[in-house]
C-alpha cells in the first residue's frame, strides 16, 4: 500500500523550528495497531491520519507509543497540508476536523493557520505534590492541575533552567507536566514534558495552551497573549481567550514530502 506523507514543521516559521509532524492523507481507515506501527516507525513526536469525508476530515494523531485524544501541532500540520499540498480544484480556506477529542474548526488566516479548541481549566492543588517538586528539582510558585500539572515559576530564565527527573515524572499522576512563568519578550513562556507518553519534551504543544491561555488572560488581564514555547526547536504560538474556548494560531512548513510503503 503506497500512502502520501508529507514532513510538517508546526508552530513556526522556518524549517528546523517549532515540533515536526508526519501528515498521512488516506483513502480509508486502516486497523488502529498498523496506524500505531507507522507512527513508530516515522520516529516523530506526532503522526496524523485523516480520511476525507463529505462535509469533514476525520482526524487521528499517534505518538510512537500512544494514541491521543488532542494535539495542536498534529492539527496544525493536518490542515497546513489540506490547505497548501493537496490538489485539490479550489483551495480551502476552512476545514472541519472530527477527533476523539470532539469536532474542531480550523480557519487559514493569511500565513497563520487558526484553531479552535476548548478551554482545558486548571485548579490550583491544595498542596503541592512532593514527588512533581521532587521531579522538577525546582520549587515553584503554584501549581495546577488539570489533564496536566501547571506549575508556575518566578520567571523566564527559570523555565529555562528546569532540568527534570524523567523517569521520576513518569509516575506523577497527570499525562504530563507544563512548567510556565511570564516572558521576557512575550506574553507567556513554557515548556512541556510528558514521558509517560513516550515524548520527553515536546517541542511545541497546541493543547498545553488551551490550559495556559485561560490561566495567563486571567493572570496578565488580556484576551490576546503571544506565547513561545522554550524547547531546544522553539514555538511560536498566539492565543485568544474566549468564554469557554481558545482560538490558537500559529504557522506552518513543509520539509519534505514522499511515500510510505506499507
Amino acid at each position: 500500500m503506497k500512502i502520501p506523507a508529507y514532513h510538517i514543521d508546526a508552530f513556526a516559521g522556518t524549517v528546523f523550528s517549532g515540533n515536526p509532524a508526519m501528515v498521512c492523507p488516506l483513502d480509508r481507515w486502516l486497523e488502529g495497531e498498523t496506524l500505531q506501527l507507522i507512527a513508530r516507525e516515522n520516529g516523530l513526536p506526532v503522526t496524523a491520519f485523516f480520511v476525507e469525508h463529505e462535509d469533514c476530515y476525520e482526524l487521528r494523531w499517534f505518538t510512537p507509543t500512544v494514541e491521543l485524544n488532542l494535539c495542536g501541532h498534529g492539527t496544525v500540520a493536518a490542515a497546513a497540508v489540506i490547505f497548501d499540498s493537496m490538489d485539490t480544484s479550489k483551495k480551502k480556506k476552512t476545514v472541519a476536523f472530527t477527533t476523539k477529542g470532539g469536532t474542531f474548526n480550523v480557519v487559514k488566516n493569511g500565513e497563520l493557520i487558526d484553531l479552535d479548541f476548548p478551554i482545558h481549566e486548571a485548579v490550583s492543588c491544595p498542596t503541592k505534590p512532593a514527588d512533581l517538586v521532587r521531579a522538577l528539582g525546582r520549587e515553584p510558585k503554584e501549581i495546577l492541575k488539570a489533564k496536566n500539572y501547571l506549575a508556575v515559576y518566578e520567571a523566564e530564565a527559570d523555565i529555562r533552567a528546569i532540568a527534570p527527573d524523567m523517569e521520576l515524572l513518569k509516575e506523577v499522576d497527570c499525562l504530563g507536566v507544563i512548567v510556565t512563568a511570564q516572558g521576557e519578550g512575550c506574553d507567556f513562556v513554557s515548556r512541556y514534558f510528558a514521558p509517560k507518553i513516550g515524548i520527553s519534551e515536546d517541542a511545541a504543544t497546541g493543547s498545553t495552551h488551551c490550559t495556559l491561555a485561560p490561566y495567563w488572560s486571567r493572570r496578565l488581564g488580556q484576551r490576546k497573549l503571544h506565547a513561545i514555547q522554550l524547547s531546544q526547536r522553539r514555538g511560536e504560538l498566539w492565543c485568544e481567550s474566549l468564554d469557554d474556548r481558545v482560538r490558537i494560531s500559529a504557522r506552518a512548513v513543509r520539509y519534505a514530502e514522499g511515500f510510505l510503503y506499507v
